[in-house]
């Protein structure tokens, strides 16, 4: 029964498109049209968000902005050891009136300004960081002091090109300053420090660069390679570099054990410098300028 009353209702619907057929589609298109155009305006004021198809690959307008891992602490143990006795005088005297005559070889060189920039308060995901400098990373040259100068000095638009260092030490103990040290240099690219980096842009990794203080010495001719070690680097080469550190040192209130290498930050095992650094002949010296005598 119910059968027949619903066959009956059916016929009944189906007589009455086929005298009004006309009507029916019209309403049917402008029904269309207004979903159409609501759709539209709603697309247009942000409302609904399409997926767009690019190259044969589904993506979102708003891709995911989740933030990398840092990576895992990389133990350092500082080469550099507390003292406080056994100091070299005659080494103190000599520091000291080197120190007293530091515009006869220190200078300050500007560089080209897309290769160096402001430290960033907040990262590249709006986290707040701090942008204190509170490592020290040692580099070198691998070519001569003026072909570092001269890479400096050149335009680098593109993030990834861009590089400097806030100091540069050469052989014959000249030093010049590149980078103010409250500024950030492009000394390092894919690295940390005790597990910390800082990322300040999205399309590139992380990098100590934001809380890093960068000093490069020259390398010496026979350097000029990928071999894994060299002569070594001058003797005036080591006091200029202990009096730069010692400046450093007390302006930022830094423990010696944050002075590390490029090799040692370096996430990508790439790099390896400074080759052939004598870490005594530093360790002489800061603790002649008492840079070491903390606890």
């Amino acid at each position: 029964m119910v059968r027949d009353r619903l066959s009956r209702f059916c016929t009944g619907v189906w007589n009455c498109v086929e005298q009004h057929r006309s009507l029916v589609i019209s309403g049917a298109a402008a029904g269309a049209l207004a979903l159409g155009l609501t759709g539209w305006v709603l697309m247009d004021q942000g409302e609904v968000s399409p997926v767009v198809i690019e190259r044969g690959r589904q993506r979102e307008d708003n891709p995911s902005s989740s933030v990398p891992l840092p990576p895992k602490s990389r133990s350092w143990r500082s080469p550099l050891a507390r003292q406080c006795s056994g100091v070299d005088r005659a080494l103190r005297s000599r520091l000291n009136k080197l120190d007293a005559s530091s515009s006869s070889w220190r200078a300050f060189v500007k560089i080209d300004p897309t290769n160096f920039g402001e430290r960033y308060d907040k990262d590249a995901y709006g986290r707040v960081i701090d942008a204190t400098p509170r490592v020290v990373v040692l580099h070198e040259t691998v070519y001569s002091m003026s072909s570092a100068l001269n890479t400096f000095m050149t335009p680098h638009p593109r993030d990834e090109d861009q590089v400097s260092y806030h100091t540069l030490v050469g052989q014959d103990g000249r030093v010049l300053d590149l980078v103010d040290p409250l500024s950030r240099a492009y000394g390092a690219g894919f690295s940390a420090f005790l597990g910390e980096w800082a990322i300040t842009n999205k399309k590139l990794k992380g990098s100590v660069n934001n809380f890093a203080l960068h000093l490069s010495l020259e390398t010496p001719p026979s350097g000029a390679n990928a071999n894994s070690s060299h002569v070594g680097y001058t003797s005036k080469q080591y006091d200029a570099l202990a009096l730069v550190l010692s400046g450093w040192i007390r302006s930022f209130n830094l423990p010696p054990a944050a002075i590390t290498t490029h090799r040692h930050v370096d996430l990508g095992g790439e790099r390896g410098d400074p080759r052939s650094f004598d870490w005594s002949k530093l360790q002489t010296r800061l603790a002649a300028l008492g840079d070491l005598c903390v606890s």
